[in-house]
């Protein structure tokens, strides 16, 4: 495959992984370790766990 296919491969992938929210556990822990140095980063399914709630708490815009 040339070079731009492959870039336009992995630009698709990065933006259907941050559409779909698989990269907002990395993107908590980086800013907890840029921002909150003496706070240590919940687990991946504490974060999932405490966002689900949140969302279910306050639904806001969704439909359902």
């Amino acid at each position: 495959m040339s070079s731009a296919v492959v870039t336009a491969m992995r630009g698709t992938l990065w933006w259907i992984r941050s559409v779909m929210g698989d990269l907002d556990y990395q993107r908590y822990v980086e800013h907890t370790r840029r921002n909150h140095h003496e706070t240590e980063p919940i687990s991946e399914r504490e974060y999932w766990r405490r966002r689900h709630a949140a969302a279910d708490a306050d639904p806001g815009a969704r439909c359902c």
